[in-house]
Parts: structure tokens; sequence; C-alpha cells
């Protein structure tokens, strides 16, 4: 039944059309967001060979060959080894992975029509964020596995505290991969993505320690994002201690990244 504008109310009944217009609810839209953030993901070739293939390479390379050094102390290679690659595995998917599709999301006007549909903008972050920690799910089992396979010994205790850097690392990184992928071309995302995805590689942290490398370098290591997530979990899965620092250097990278992501990033 139909009412006037004076008395504010709708027009029609509720249920008078099928079916009713109307923005959709968040959860359905979130899980549609993340489902499809994720598909794309998992179907684009260059994705899966930065966020596995490679991972899995150097993972199996340098447990099993002496290429790398690890500390005197290290009885298998593997337990050194499986810590920094996921730390590796998590700036692949979250930082470069995240930051590439999203300059050419841009490049290709999808976040402007994304813009201007129902699905709010914190929304839109959230599904790639919750696309993201999918990912890096499907990451930890994968190389997990076959670090087990390998013969890695990971401690029980330190499972929830791995488990909190890893979550802390996602957000962190994929703050980062935003701010870069939001703000420049997508030329230059792609190459400037990739060489700090080198530069973290060798002189981060990660396949190579810290104890190994020049002293001011090795110095900053620790408040650089892939040393916070590798020492962190190389803590947590060997000793099974959560080192605080680390959890408190990937947030401060993640609140950071954030802020300034929210004042630079544009839609095309």
């Amino acid at each position: 039944m139909s009412t006037t504008r004076a008395t504010g109310r709708p027009r029609f009944e509720p249920g008078t059309f099928t079916p009713a217009p109307g923005r959709g609810r968040i959860p359905t839209m979130l899980f549609t967001h993340a489902r499809t953030e994720i598909g794309l993901t998992l179907r684009h070739g260059e994705q899966i060979l930065l966020t596995l293939l490679i991972p899995l390479a150097l993972l199996v390379g340098m447990s099993v060959l002496d290429v790398v050094p690890v500390p005197d102390d290290v009885t298998q290679r593997v337990d050194w080894v499986a810590p920094r690659i996921l730390a590796l595995a998590v700036m692949s998917s979250a930082f470069t992975g995240q930051a590439i599709a999203l300059g050419f999301d841009r490049r290709y006007g999808v976040l402007k029509r994304l813009a201007a549909t129902a699905l709010p903008r914190w929304l839109l972050v959230l599904g790639k964020l919750v696309a993201a920690l999918v990912v890096v799910a499907v990451q930890v089992v994968v190389l997990g596995g076959t670090a087990l396979a390998l013969g890695w010994s990971p401690t029980g205790s330190g499972l929830a505290g791995a488990l909190l850097l890893l979550v802390t690392g996602t957000v962190a990184f994929g703050a980062l991969g935003v701010l870069l992928g939001g703000a420049l071309r997508a030329e230059a995302v792609l190459a400037l993505a990739n060489i700090v995805w080198f530069v973290l590689l060798l002189a981060g942290g990660i396949v190579i320690g810290p104890d190994n490398l020049p002293g001011p370098l090795a110095a900053v290591v620790p408040y650089l994002p892939s040393g916070a997530l590798a020492d962190g979990l190389q803590s947590a899965f060997a000793d099974g201690v959560l080192a605080w620092p680390p959890v408190a250097v990937l947030a401060a990278w993640a609140v950071a990244a954030t802020a300034l992501a929210t004042r630079t990033t544009k839609l095309t």
C-alpha cells in the first residue's frame, strides 16, 4: 500500500516488489568480496609463483643444501630455515602480491567501479585483508607440511605466539602493500614492489640472519618488518617464546602504513 511523501514513510509496503532492491548484509558482502579476491589470487599464475612456488623452492634448497650460513647451535638446517621462509611467504602475498594487484586494479578502473557500488571502502580494505589471511593460511599449510617432511620440529608451546606474529605480520605487510599500490602508477608499483622484495629477502633478515650482515645493517634489520617477523617466528618455533619486541615493531609498521595510506591512496 502506497503512502505520500509527506508522511516520510516509504511509498510501498515492504514486500511489494520481488526481488527487493537495496544493499546486501555486511557479512554477505564481506564473504563475497573476500572469496572473489582469493579466487583471483589462486587462479593467477604469477601470484602462485610468488606466494608458493618460490618460497617452496627456497625452503627445500636452503634446507638441503649448504647455501647460506646458519647459527652454529642449529642442529638441523630446516629448523632455522622454515620460520624465515614463512616470513618470506607472508611478505610475498600480503605486500608484493597485494601492492601489484592494487596498482593494476586502479589502472583498469576496478577500484573506481567498486567505490560506486554499495560496498563501503572500509569493507573493500577488510575484504582484501581477509583474503590475504586466507592465502597466508594456505601458505602455512603447504610450507609447514613440506618443512615437517624435511625434518622440521617446531616447539608446540610457541604455536600461539607464532599465530599472533603471522596475523600481525600480514596486517603490517598488507598495509604497506596498500600504501605502495594505492599511490603510484601500476608500472612503478610492479618494479618497486619486486625490488623491495629482493632487497628484504637478501638484506632484510630473511635468508641471511642479522649475525652475518654488516654491522650497521644488522642493527637496522630488527626494526624492519621482514627482520622482526623472521626473528619473532624463529623464537616462537625454536624456543617456544613469544618475543614482544617483534610484535611491537610489526604493529608500529601497520599503524604508520595505514595512517599514511588513508591520505595517499587513489582510486585511479
